[in-house]
């Protein structure tokens, strides 16, 4: 199975760290600072919102939909190919201001496809959303071995982020947090605190990727994936909706948990032990780079110093994190795209993609470039 084509969309809007700082609601201390820029983020897309609004605001489809038509047109268009030659098409999200119908609904007509094509939405794999795009890929190019697939991979999660903020202020140190002893004044603050993190952490985007039983790109030869290893680890990462005590009111809660880096690696372990066998070393040395999930800076050093990974392997990785944040499912196709594009890769260099995060989960493909 091949990956032929990457292509990718951002949001017009582009704010360095700096100038979020500044259009934040409240005065941001020293230490909440420190906290922000070791993120590693130094820029970052987003939709284009009214973050002043008082009143309730109703999110519109039309930005989201935009941003996943220009990437799948460009998929398309880049690979040589028409609509009439996509036999499925698979839409992953997280955020999206319709929760029913789904995405993939709303993209059929807008990019022109016949109401019959096969289609599918995933929901709710955030960061192992890609690698499960592939394995549905996959799955259906077994069966019918002469369509392409088309894979519409958004990264935009704003929609939940930017209206955490609203009017948050007097942001606590995370060491002052700890020590609260009223359970409901720490969890209150610590919600505070993480709501600020997760806005100066994630970036829009979406990435369009053409796939194919034969061809030339990126050629997939192992996916593996790990979920909920203890049963209650998805609770270290969640996004989830809470009762508000006003008709037709829902309120949004998310979480962080300081358990994530430690399960990062620990996942990882896993699947690294799954797709190579018991002897991980040698077959992670023998690839040419890696694409592992933009969590953090933190998150990817120590995944890094854990695998005894060279910085030269991950540089791309550390790059879109740089320059778009955590893109949530979206970032390793952004990964890829630029290791294809900028890391000149020779006919049999071999690629593995690492995804984890909120599931709680991980998941690994190798791929091996097959074209000069």
């Amino acid at each position: 199975m091949q990956i032929l084509q990457f292509s990718t969309a951002v949001p017009e809007e582009k704010y360095s760290t700096k100038e979020l700082m500044g259009l934040f609601p409240g005065e941001i201390s020293e230490d909440i600072k420190k906290n922000i820029l070791n993120l590693g983020v130094e820029n970052r897309h987003l939709m284009d919102y009214d973050w002043t609004s008082k009143s309730e605001t109703i999110f519109t489809e039309e930005s989201i939909i935009d941003l996943c038509l220009e990437a799948c047109r460009k998929a398309i268009e880049n690979a040589s190919l028409s609509l009439k030659d996509i036999g499925y098409f698979i839409v992953t999200y997280d955020a999206n201001p319709f929760l029913c119908p789904g995405l993939s609904q709303l993209l059929i007509p807008k990019l022109g496809f016949n109401p019959h094509i096969r289609h599918v939405n995933v929901q709710g794999m955030a960061c192992s959303a890609f690698t499960k795009a592939l394995d549905l890929a996959r799955n259906h190019l077994t069966v019918h071995p002469d369509d392409f697939v088309l894979l519409c991979i958004s990264g935009v999660n704003s929609y939940w982020f930017i209206n955490q903020i609203r009017g948050l202020n007097n942001i606590m140190k995370i060491d002052r947090i700890n020590s609260i002893r009223r359970d409901e004044s720490r969890r209150r603050e610590l919600r505070k605190w993480i709501a600020a993190m997760e806005f100066f952490l994630f970036g829009d985007g979406v990435a369009g990727i053409i796939m194919a039983k034969e061809g030339r790109g990126l050629s997939i030869k192992k996916i593996v994936e790990v979920t909920n290893l203890e049963e209650n680890d998805y609770l270290a990462g969640y996004a989830r909706l809470a009762l508000l005590n006003e008709p037709f009111k829902f309120g949004f809660y998310s979480h962080l948990d300081k358990k994530i880096p430690e399960l990062g690696i620990k996942y990882i372990s896993m699947v690294l032990k799954r797709l190579f066998g018991e002897c991980v070393e040698h077959p992670m040395k023998a690839m040419k780079k890696l694409a592992i999930h933009t969590g953090s800076q933190k998150i990817l050093s120590r995944i890094a110093d854990h695998n005894r990974i060279p910085p030269e392997k991950l540089v791309e990785s550390f790059q879109i994190l740089r320059d778009f944040g955590n893109l949530a499912g979206a970032s390793l196709p952004f990964i890829l795209q630029r290791i294809v594009t900028t890391g000149s890769p020779s006919k049999g260099d071999t690629v593995l993609t690492l995804g984890y995060g909120w599931g709680f989960s991980a998941s690994a493909s190798s791929l091996i470039v097959n074209q000069t």
